[in-house]
């Protein structure tokens, strides 16, 4: 991508960004989200319906108000991590990352060389369509592409020093829910077993200078995990959020 990545210029600030997981798969959706003042959504592919057509269509609207586009792919995918930053997104977001080759082929995957393999094609959206950003487009896409790592299983955490030590790694997610159920406590992301792990991540992570998120599912879990030290703060999903809203008001009136 040869444009500003908005939410990785807040996060190398220090600046604490907070945005939403997406699975409807709509660009007024996208659109609708942004003007909330988000920083960045993750469009879900490993659980979401977003085909990448959708998704490209989704990351303009997002620009448009300056927020960050960005995809969590299913897996360690060549093809698809190239696909959703060809189309203009500012970050892919990888699920269950467990030691530090996961991370190392992820960055593989996602730069250009002398640090990756990705592939080169000036005729996308993240090249602006035009062949004389060639050169451009393979300098400026290694600074500007975030590279965000799910971290949420127990052998991640047994491995997080060795998955840190990765160059060109940006942000370790922590996703509650599966860490959760990997304690074999599942579902119970509050429960202070979760929380010691997460503390500890965020804690490691700051020391290695990367940044560290999770997902709230509260407005107090957003301020706990801020306090906590976490910059890159997931709320909810757009789905729940919609569905909660006006099942609330069903509730009022039956």
């Amino acid at each position: 991508m040869i444009k500003n990545n908005f939410l990785k210029k807040k996060l190398l600030s220090g600046e604490v960004a907070i945005g939403t997981w997406v699975v409807i798969p709509s660009e007024v959706n996208a659109e609708i989200l942004s003007t909330a003042g988000l920083d960045f959504i993750i469009i879900d592919q490993e659980h979401g319906p977003i085909t990448f057509e959708t998704a490209q269509k989704m990351s303009m609207a997002c620009e448009l108000h300056q927020t960050s586009p960005l995809m969590r792919i299913g897996d360690i995918n060549k093809p698809f991590i190239q696909n959703a930053l060809d189309i203009g997104m500012h970050g892919i977001q990888i699920p269950n990352i467990e030691t530090k080759k996961d991370a190392e082929m992820v960055v593989e995957f996602s730069k250009y060389p002398p640090i990756g393999d990705r592939g080169l094609s000036p005729f996308t959206r993240a090249g602006g369509y035009n062949k004389n950003n060639s050169a451009i487009l393979t300098e400026k896409a290694n600074d500007n592409t975030l590279v965000i790592l799910n971290i949420e299983g127990k052998g991640a955490v047994d491995n997080l020093d060795d998955i840190l030590d990765v160059e060109g790694v940006d942000v370790i997610f922590v996703g509650l829910f599966d860490l959760s159920k990997s304690l074999g406590i599942p579902g119970e992301v509050n429960n202070p077993i979760v929380l010691k792990n997460l503390e500890e991540i965020v804690k490691k992570t700051n020391k290695a200078g990367k940044s560290v998120g999770t997902i709230a599912t509260s407005h107090k879990t957003l301020l706990d995990f801020k306090n906590m030290g976490a910059t890159y703060l997931v709320y909810m999903v757009d789905c729940d959020v919609l569905r909660s809203s006006y099942a609330e008001a069903v509730e009022i009136i039956k």
